[in-house]
């Protein structure tokens, strides 16, 4: 890799027709360029560079950087290809809208509506990746770091971040290494002044040069606001004939449906799957490693959950409507999933399914029924059993593959995934498996269909056509419909797939999704 310096600069009336203010070009701003406002803030904002430290003083005004039209100032420089930009932050004067933001930021363009992704720290600490897909698009966000206890927020605290970038994949660097999950393999090591990825990973396609440097919005265009950047680093990677190998970072994250905004609850590079979420919205579970955890909603550490015997389980797994047992689907007896029923809060499993494979997906709303995928006779079709023990019973019988049942609130359907029609499709039945209807007929391919808990939406996971069964590694979108029928909007857009959301994912207020996403990335 190689510290980037600058081209030279590009003629100012190229630029000046781009903004309503014009960006100025001064020698004196070390890495970087020129400067200027983007949007109309009514305080016009400046930069300057102490050369002795290497600190650089950014003033600026503006409304927001938000929605579809940004206002603040910004000192960059452009850059292709891949490159790093990292630098300790901190606002120089203590008060301020708590949402004033001081950010490491990559543009398309210079106009305000122009798609960007940045790392913004606010005043109130909270630290997020934000993005805008397309020009004139709304912004959206990924939590990385929640506000500060009061006193420490970014106008006390210097906070270092980075901003990278590895072909279409931008991600957001923090001090913090990378989580571990108990007994199983460790993160990668590294030290605690190093800068690590996050977990907040967003696919941007922007092209060509790019404008890569630091802004300023002081979230309040009566006001203007000043942040020192300092421990600039602006390093532009350049590829080898021997790449490294990529390394697999999971990240468990929740997204409330009214928003779409997400936010990191758990980052490693241990490889995650399948949230549900506990009754009370306390803690989230998953499996890593054959086991099953337990993990609180708003970020901690892991615990892992005695399953006796079961410790071989697969990414199908789920809390009773009571909380009290936890089913799952494990292998651990002669390699064939078999659905087991334990204590949620651990003990020795009691086998509930004779034969195999069989996987589980839904809880019947009273308790009493468990549904599950199993493969019989080279089929794979959708059955239910009592929990209490007793014989299966098959509720499809189409050529091809149904999976994923899971039940309605009101227990009046089953919505599954069945390729029968085709492509992968959302389908419903009642649940002694009568009056089987699709439900989606589009050109994607959606799988694991989940109703919410009030009754309101359905949440599914979407692969691209083309992409046949459900692979992990693939760029995917959750997507958000009504239960009584309607248009279908995009929650998320991600890398990820096998193990996002097999299981109910669904909080019980029905406001957030958990899921999994997944990033490959170079190990520098």
């Amino acid at each position: 890799m190689t510290i980037y310096s600058p081209p030279e600069p590009a003629p100012l009336l190229a630029l000046t027709c781009l903004l309503l203010v014009p960006f100025s070009h001064a020698a004196e701003l070390g890495q970087f360029e020129a400067q200027g406002d983007v949007g109309q803030p009514s305080h016009h904002g400046s930069a300057s560079f102490d050369a002795a430290n290497g600190a650089y003083l950014v003033t600026g005004g503006g409304a927001n950087m938000w929605s579809t039209n940004d206002a603040f100032h910004f000192v960059w420089s452009r850059v292709s290809g891949d490159f790093a930009l990292q630098a300790a932050l901190q606002f120089v004067a203590p008060g301020g809208d708590p949402h004033r933001k001081a950010c490491l930021m990559v543009r398309q363009a210079l106009t305000p509506d122009s798609p960007y992704i940045d790392v913004a720290v606010h005043g109130n600490g909270l630290t997020s990746l934000q993005f805008r897909e397309t020009s004139g698009g709304p912004t959206h966000e990924i939590q990385a770091r929640p506000p500060a206890p009061a006193g420490q927020g970014a106008d006390t605290h210097a906070t270092r971040i980075g901003l990278e970038r590895q072909g279409e994949v931008f991600f957001m660097s923090l001090p913090e290494e990378p989580s571990r999950v108990p007994a199983a393999a460790s993160a990668q090591p590294g030290t605690a002044a190093q800068l690590h990825p996050s977990g907040a990973f967003m696919r941007l396609p922007l092209s060509g040069p790019l404008y890569v440097g630091l802004a300023v919005c002081a979230h309040n265009d009566a006001a203007h606001e000043e942040a020192r950047f300092s421990g600039v680093q602006l390093t532009r990677k350049e590829g080898t004939a021997a790449e490294p190998k990529p390394v697999l970072h999971c990240a468990l994250e929740a997204v409330p449906i009214a928003s779409g905004d997400r936010r990191v609850v758990f980052h490693t590079l241990q490889h995650l799957e399948a949230p549900n979420w506990s009754r009370d919205g306390q803690t989230l579970l998953f499996n890593c490693g054959g086991r099953i955890y337990r993990l609180p909603a708003n970020g901690g550490q892991p615990e892992l959950i005695d399953t006796g015997t079961a410790t071989n389980c697969n990414n199908d797994h789920g809390l009773s409507p009571d909380g009290r047992l936890l089913a799952v689907s494990d292998q651990s007896r002669g390699g064939r999933s078999m659905i087991y029923v334990l204590p949620s809060t651990g003990g020795e499993p009691r086998q509930i399914t004779g034969l195999g494979p069989s996987y589980w997906h839904g809880w019947s709303p009273d308790g009493s029924t468990l549904a599950y995928c199993g493969q019989r006779d080279g089929e794979f079709d959708i059955y239910t059993i009592p929990v209490a023990g007793g014989p299966e019973k098959r509720l499809t019988t189409a050529k091809g593959l149904d999976d994923g049942p899971d039940y309605t609130a009101d227990g009046k359907f089953i919505y599954f995934n069945s390729e029968r029609t085709g492509s992968m499709q959302i389908w419903r039945m009642k649940p002694d498996g009568a009056d089987q209807e699709q439900v989606t007929d589009d050109e994607f391919n959606n799988w694991f269909a989940h109703p919410s808990p009030d009754g309101q939406w359905l949440v599914f996971l979407s692969y691209e056509k083309g992409v046949t069964g459900h692979p992990a590694n693939q760029a995917v979108r959750l997507r958000l419909m009504p239960l009584a029928g309607g248009l279908i909007r995009e929650l998320a857009r991600f890398f990820g797939g096998q193990g996002t959301i097999n299981v109910p994912s669904w909080s019980p207020d029905s406001r957030q999704v958990a899921f999994v996403s997944y990033e490959l990335l170079r190990a520098e």
